[in-house]
Order: structure tokens, then C-alpha cells, then sequence
């Protein structure tokens, strides 16, 4: 897509914490509200809103602008003075523009001005504000992480302070809501807001503040052997292009030779970001990606000189929630001989939208053209009439294909060659060179249960309470510290106390994903993404496996 002037390709991420918890990527504003009369309006409302773009003139489509664009008026005028009940215009406008753009594809897309501003910040990588992580525990705000270099760390706040007043209002009451506590610390950077903390039996006032808090887009970079790596990377927003860079490099310092790179869940972002991060890995003018459309000329990316990855031996995960930018990573490494995939098939959009604001302050995200990898292959996956798109990841699982690489559908009609001779497909996604099936070992209804009531976050900081003056390094914890079985005990009692039913069949297949996930949500409070991940993929096959591959 296209924020001004500047490409964008994105789709929604999903939650990497729960294992076995891949889902269908988000996919535009597909839902229609239309009372019956302006069913018919569809078409007529998309030209009316080409008005806002096209200068106005005689003959052709522009006179059918005009001719719709009085039809429509007409219609709205009708509604006002001879339907039922009062209607609220504004409502018919912007819901007849959703249902007409949903006729188009499914990733272009209306967005109310009332909803622009959170669109593009997640995009933007940064909003104002104090630069903490929180959980609402037993009715509480706890801050379980206060972001290095952050105005809320100036002003002297540390992880596992209770928040109890905003600006003289009191937060501690049961009615408090995160959507609350967003409106109460978010603000323009520059601003001040005062807080009272309570920590260890005192209450603390605090002024902070606000200032620019970057949305990292790099989950965690950490080394997996003294010359493996591992990257994972949550999304491509304005900035991760350079995280990326700078995570790289600090992992090279380490002595870095081989890569895991982490896209699993990463719907994707601005394309400029995965054009620079492909590029890292890749010699001068090699072809990363190209764009085309029926209004837009073929453009192209190349990679330049300045990769720092090029002699760095590289794996990629990904899996059905890996789309968009993450494709475009993924098929240039892959299209280029430059690297090993690994996973299942990717989420399959190749689409590019473009986004213009509109003079209301709403915007409209219109596809504009499709991109191709270096073969020449279009990933995105069928849609249209008779394809049910939302649901593309089910029929995935129906058909066996997450579980058994024998039940993966290949179009040899779409069959490329690289020119190192690697057979790849288009069609619908990228495939993996080599298969991992989703991991279910140790899933269970209950597992699912105690990730749906936040138990294990819940528990950790109850544990951090008593005991974190004593986790002062890292290494020492992750050698150390192993759950014992009275500590697991003690973790399913509290579960129940959450109202999560104990399932003793269910607590015995998924015991040891529990015990991982304990530790690992300690590591998480404590030593932020980084300690979360070192725990958390020694129970994960995909990163697993690719570290087997790299052996």
C-alpha cells in the first residue's frame, strides 16, 4: 500500500505466545451495512467517491460520475424526508462505501477518520506516551515492564509498581478497563502526567513525561549457539527496516554466522522495510520484488551493495500467518537461492493497496497493483465469487495440509525455476523447502484455557512479587531455575482460583508446554522478550528443526 507517497503492504499479526494458535490473517473491511434501498447503490456510491479524486469535466466516465453522483444524492434526500424513523446520514454514506469496496478484493479497504489515526500509528512504529507494558491484575494496574530509556524509567517507576491515580483520577476501582488506561497515559509527546504508584507498602507521586515510544518490530535477537542466530520479527512498520539492521548487527558482534529468521505470525507492513531487509541479505542487483498492476507499470526492486547478511547462512520460518511483506522476504530469498524456508505455506496476499486521506479526515486503501518474486510468481491465493477467503485457513486443517506434507496442493500450471534449479510454486502463498507440521504435542483444551484467561501472566507476577529481588542475571536463571512439582501444583490451584476447570488427563498431556511457559513468562516480566524467547523456543519444533538444519 501506499501512505502518501510511500508503498505499504500490510495485514494484521497475531499473538506468538500460544503454541498452535495460527489463525486467519486479517483481510479488510469486509462487512456490509445496507438497508434494502441502497442495495442497488453500490456501484453509483464508488463513483461518487471517485469524485473526491477525479477533477470534474465533460463525456465518458465522467459523466457517469455525475449522473450516479445525483442518483445518490437523490436517494440519501428521499431517505431524509419520507423513511419511517430518523436515520443518520453519515452512517448510510460510510456504511455504503464499506459494502461497495467490499465488492472489489479483499484486502482494499475504508477506513473511518474516526479509526485512521490508531491504523497508521501501528503502522508508524511510534505513538506518545509513557513507554510501559501493563496487565490489569485482581483489579490492579501493574506495570510489567518499564521500556529502557523511557520517560516512565526517568521518572523513577520500576516493573511491578501498582498504578492507583492518573492526573487525580483513581484507577484501582474493578470498572478499569485497558481501552481506559490507553486514553489516560497516551498523549502528545512533551505533555505531562502525574502518577501515584504504590510499591512495596509506600505510594510514590511521579510526574512524567510523555515522549516518543517506538513499537519495536524485533520481538527478540539473541543467539541460539555461539554462531547461530535467531530474529523475530512481529511486523514491517516504518522503522523495522533499520531495528532489523541493528539487530543483525549486534548478533554479528557476538560472533554470528548462521541465521533463524523468525516470520511466523508477521502479517507484514510497509514494503520499502522488506525490500531493505531482503536487500541485507543479498548481493548487488539481484531482483528482490516487482510490482504491476492494469494502472501501474512494472517497477522493480533490486538489492544494492550494502548487505551485511550476504555471507550469513539464513533460515526462514513462516507459516499461514505469515503474509504480505513477510512473502515478499521470503520469495526473494527463496526465488534467489540465497536461503532455506522453512514452516508451512504462507497466508498467500500479494496485493498492493494505495492509501489517499480523504478531506473528512477517513481514508480508503485501494489495490492498485499485485508483486511478483524474482521467478515471476504471484502469491496471492484465489478470491472472488465461490471462494471463501476468510475461511482459507480451515480448509487448510480440513484437508490435512498443516499436519502432512502429502496433503499440500501444488498448481503445476504456476511452477517456476530458480536459477539454481530449486522447483518453486505460485498460487496461493509461499511453499516452505522443507515441511514442518504444526506442532500439537502437548496441546489440550485445557492449554488453551489457562493462554485465554492470562493465567500464566497473572501467575508470574504474583511469583515476582515474593521473588524477584533475587533474579539478578539472566544466564544464571535460565541454567537454574527449573519448575518443581509443588510450584506446579501451586500453579493449577491458582488456575481454578482464575476459573480455569482442572482437566487431569489434559494436565498430564500438556504438563511439560506448562512448565515451559511458567519459566518462560518469568524470563518475560523480567529480562522483556529476549529472556521470554531464549525459554520459550527450547519447546518449539519450527525453531527446532531449523537449528538441526544449520547443525
Amino acid at each position: 500500500m501506499i501512505e502518501g507517497d510511500q508503498i505499504i503492504d500490510e495485514e494484521g499479526t497475531a499473538n506468538t505466545d500460544q503454541k498452535n494458535q495460527e489463525a486467519p490473517a486479517p483481510s479488510g473491511s469486509n462487512y456490509v451495512f445496507l438497508i434494502p434501498i441502497l442495495m442497488g447503490l453500490t456501484l453509483a456510491i464508488g463513483v461518487w467517491l471517485g469524485t473526491m479524486f477525479i477533477p470534474s469535466g465533460g463525456g465518458g466516465s465522467n459523466q457517469i460520475i455525475t449522473e450516479n453522483t445525483n442518483k445518490f444524492n437523490t436517494i440519501l434526500e428521499i431517505i431524509e424526508e419520507r423513511y419511517v424513523d430518523s436515520v443518520d446520514n453519515e452512517m448510510l454514506i460510510e456504511s455504503s462505501i464499506q459494502g461497495m469496496i467490499a465488492k472489489l478484493d479483499p484486502h482494499s479497504s475504508y477506513i473511518p477518520a474516526r479509526d485512521l489515526e490508531g491504523v497508521n500509528e501501528q503502522l508508524a512504529g511510534q505513538f506518545g506516551g509513557v513507554g510501559i507494558r501493563f496487565l490489569i491484575h485482581n483489579d490492579t494496574l501493574v506495570a510489567t515492564d518499564v521500556m529502557p530509556d523511557s520517560p516512565s524509567l526517568r521518572a523513577g517507576m520500576f516493573p511491578g509498581d501498582r498504578l492507583i491515580e492518573v492526573d487525580g483520577e483513581g484507577i484501582a476501582q474493578g470498572d478499569v478497563t485497558n481501552e481506559k488506561v490507553m486514553e489516560l497515559l497516551k498523549g502528545v509527546a512533551g505533555s505531562e502526567v502525574k502518577v501515584k504508584v504504590y510499591r512495596k507498602g509506600l505510594i510514590k507521586d511521579l510526574t512524567i513525561i510523555r515522549g516518543s515510544i517506538g513499537v519495536s518490530s524485533v520481538d527478540a535477537a539473541i543467539m541460539l549457539t555461539p554462531e547461530i542466530g535467531f530474529i523475530k520479527l512481529n511486523s514491517f512498520t516504518r522503522y523495522a527496516g533499520e531495528e532489523f539492521r541493528e539487530a543483525a548487527q549486534k548478533l554479528k558482534d557476538k560472533g554470528m554466522k548462521k541465521l533463524v529468521f523468525d516470520l511466523r505470525n508477521n502479517g507484514g507492513g510497509y514494503m520499502e522495510d522488506a525490500t531493505d531487509i531482503a536487500d541485507e541479505f543479498l548481493s548487488d542487483g539481484k531482483l528482490i520484488v516487482y510490482t504491476e498492476g492494469r494502472m501501474e507499470p512494472r517497477f522493480e526492486y533490486t538489492s544494492s551493495e550494502k548487505g551485511i547478511l550476504e555471507e550469513t547462512e539464513v533460515v526462514i520460518l513462516i507459516n499461514s500467518l505469515s503474509a504480505s511483506a513477510s512473502e515478499i522476504v521470503a520469495g526473494a530469498i527463496q526465488d534467489n537461492d540465497r536461503g532455506y524456508i522453512m514452516g508451512r505455506r504462507s497466508f498467500g496476499k500479494g496485493l498492493v493497496q494505495d492509501q489517499r486521506e480523504l478531506m473528512d479526515g477517513s481514508a480508503l486503501r485501494l489495490t492498485i497493483s499485485r508483486y511478483y518474486t524474482p521467478t515471476g510468481r504471484s502469491i496471492q491465493k484465489p478470491y472472488g465469487e465461490g471462494v471463501d477467503y476468510e475461511n482459507d485457513y480451515f480448509e487448510r486443517y480440513e484437508s490435512g495440509e498443516l499436519m502432512n506434507e502429502d496433503s499440500v496442493k501444488f498448481d503445476e500450471s504456476l511452477r517456476f525455476v530458480t536459477e539454481g534449479g530449486r522447483v518453486v510454486y505460485g498460487g496461493g502463498g509461499i511453499y516452505p523447502d522443507t515441511f514442518i507440521p504444526n506442532d500439537t504435542s502437548g496441546a489440550s483444551y485445557y492449554l488453551t484455557e489457562l493462554y485465554y484467561m492470562g493465567v500464566f501472566n497473572h501467575w508470574a507476577i504474583n511469583y515476582l512479587d515474593i521473588h524477584r529481588s533475587r533474579l539478578k542475571e539472566f544466564s544464571a536463571f535460565n541454567r537454574g531455575f527449573s519448575v518443581t512439582n509443588s510450584m506446579f501444583e501451586d500453579f493449577i490451584t491458582y488456575a481454578e482460583s482464575l476459573g480455569v476447570e482442572r482437566k487431569p488427563i489434559d494436565i498430564i498431556t500438556s504438563r511439560n508446554v506448562i512448565k515451559n511457559r511458567m519459566k518462560a513468562e518469568i524470563a518475560r516480566h523480567v529480562w522483556q522478550n529476549d529472556g521470554f524467547y531464549t525459554v520459550y523456543i527450547e519447546d518449539d519444533l519450527d525453531v527446532q528443526s531449523a537449528l538441526d538444519h544449520l547443525r
